[in-house]
């Protein structure tokens, strides 16, 4: 028999498969059980498909006996569903709602320091890739609105006036922005959590770390546990502001970006070294995979925001002490401040902006970043190509033409001459010098290409994220466009989210001009040596036919 529900609020169907329902109205449910927070049933017209359960209050039959001890009489009792909060419970609260919470994973039971957080463990795996956000950490079901008192009072004065997006799969509504810009964020800021935006000389940029610091990662050492049974490498830290090393996992690493992509809606975290399942101790993989923890830790610790985040500074700080590795871990699973509630921690200028300016100044980083992705694509390709060509193409070609240099000095030893055994040993050096060109060549991109090749995915998965942020700050933007008569703190909201984007989008920049002016200076030393080293090798050649005589 189906279940009965009474419309809490009016929803309009956008997408396929979705029925519209109106306030009041009494609906049938097919089943209790919740798909990504929606429901199957059918309206009072008739129409079959999804309704969102957190609009819809479950009206149930609850029969007594006389004698029982639950205070109730025969009677219909109207229960609201819980599906929604099936995984966290009700006063967890929801990414996006006006409770004040947030929807938190966790890699592992407290008990994982070591034993139980497996580095190819799939729920550690944190998204990676163009416009992708986790669904582990932002529920599809905070595009709904979280359940109401039972008086059913609008929580904020503005959501009443004010559209709510209904794409659950929205950036704006899973980042909490929406529900920020509404007006439903609520939480306790205290002063030493608080992000402060300045007005720079290029725009709105994050207030520099007045204790800024950098963090070396050492070569790993394999280490064993379970009598050996299990091997896994772990990495030496040691962070300049503590000269203390502790030491990781890379399952640590994919933790603690988890906590910050979950924490930082508006700010691009780098993206971590992709993991490998099988290889995992081969020298060349651990090689490339310590200099991409490098880059991504650089990164880290020249952003004035991430850098000083506690959830990092526990990463970096937290010894061998098990309890108060745990202690932080907790803390940071249950930080109060992400989704919507991040946004509170925000102080923007004095001066609020131009929204035309913004908006002009969003387009245009959007155009840049398009095109930067294409090129960065482009040249990959190419010194790829060229890398192996050097590798391997150049490499057969100088030593072709030093074994062919030999055959002719093995030919003339014929001659039996006295006076031609000088010029027979200076071409067999000669071949002898373009066999050692030809490994230079094969050598040469680990030190000048590979590394741009580096920084290049480095950009891309920072390239790939900022579709994401933009589209939170483009969602606020539309909401001020399409309620233009409510002034005051929506624009207030709007001019946070804004400041945060332009914020972030500057420090991308600077880190560009940094990072690329750096890699290419390091490229033509690199190339200038390197063209040396040939040159050296040939004026040695060269010399061998006048010592020779």
């Amino acid at each position: 028999m189906a279940l009965k529900a009474r419309v809490l609020y009016d929803f309009h169907s956008e997408n396929p498969g979705e029925i519209s329902i109106s306030e009041n109205e009494l609906v049938s449910l097919f089943s209790e059980e919740e798909l990504e927070g929606w429901l199957e049933g059918k309206n009072s017209r008739g129409d079959v498909g999804l309704i969102p359960a957190s609009y819809v209050e479950i009206i149930r039959d609850h029969i007594t006996s006389n004698n029982n001890n639950n205070g109730f009489s025969s009677s219909k009792v109207g229960t609201t569903t819980q599906a929604t909060y099936s995984q966290r419970g009700p006063e967890a609260g929801s990414v996006g709602s006006g409770g004040g919470g947030s929807f938190h994973t966790s890699q592992g039971s407290d008990d994982d320091w070591d034993d139980d957080w497996d580095d190819n463990s799939p729920a550690t795996e944190a998204p990676r890739g163009l416009g992708t956000s986790p669904p582990s950490l932002y529920p599809v079901t905070t595009s709904l609105p979280a359940r109401r008192s039972s008086s059913l009072q609008p929580q904020a004065k503005s959501s009443a006036t004010v559209g709510r997006n209904l794409n659950r799969f929205s950036t704006f509504v899973k980042s909490g922005g929406e529900a920020f810009l509404l007006g439903e964020a609520a939480a306790f800021v205290k002063d030493g959590d608080r992000i402060c935006v300045v007005m720079g000389k290029h725009g709105p940029e994050w207030q520099e770390d007045p204790y800024p610091f950098t963090c070396t990662i050492d070569d790993p050492t394999k280490q064993t546990k379970f009598k050996g049974m299990k091997s896994y490498m772990s990495y030496g830290l040691t962070p300049t502001h503590t000269n203390v090393q502790v030491n990781r996992r890379y399952k640590h690493f994919d933790w603690l970006y988890a906590r910050l992509v979950e924490r930082f809606p508006v700010i691009s975290v780098p993206h971590l070294p992709e993991k490998q399942a099988t290889g995992r101790f081969e020298e060349d993989f651990i090689s490339k995979r310590r200099k991409g923890l490098i880059w991504w830790m650089n990164h880290m610790t020249s952003h004035p925001v991430l850098a000083r985040c506690d959830v990092f500074q526990h990463f970096l700080t937290c010894g061998a002490d098990e309890k108060a590795w745990k202690q932080g871990k907790r803390k940071a699973e249950r930080d109060e401040l992400v989704g919507a509630n991040f946004f509170l921690t925000i102080s923007t200028p004095t001066v609020p902006l131009d929204l035309q300016e913004v908006e002009s100044k969003i387009e245009g980083f959007k155009t840049f970043t398009k095109k930067m992705d294409e090129n960065i694509v482009v040249v990959n390709t190419t010194i790829n190509d060229f890398a192996r060509k050097q590798m391997s193409g150049f490499k057969k070609e100088y030593h072709k033409v030093g074994q062919s240099f030999k055959l002719l000095s093995q030919a003339f030893e014929l001659d039996q001459q006295a006076y031609s055994g000088g010029l027979n040993k200076a071409i067999s050096y000669t071949g002898d010098a373009y066999e050692a060109i030809g490994d230079y060549f094969a050598d040469q991109p680990r030190q000048d290409l590979d590394p741009i090749s580096d920084l290049l995915d480095l950009y891309r998965g920072h390239l790939s994220n900022f579709p994401d942020i933009i589209h939170v700050q483009k969602g606020a933007l539309t909401k001020v466009k399409d309620c233009p008569t409510q002034e005051g703190e929506l624009h207030d909201r709007c001019n946070i989210i804004s400041c945060a984007t332009l914020a972030e989008i500057q420090h991308f920049h600077r880190t560009r001009v940094r990072d690329f002016r750096a890699q290419m200076q390091h490229h033509l030393r690199e190339q200038i040596g390197f063209f040396q080293k040939i040159t050296s090798k040939l004026e040695d050649a060269l010399q061998r036919y006048d010592s020779e005589q």
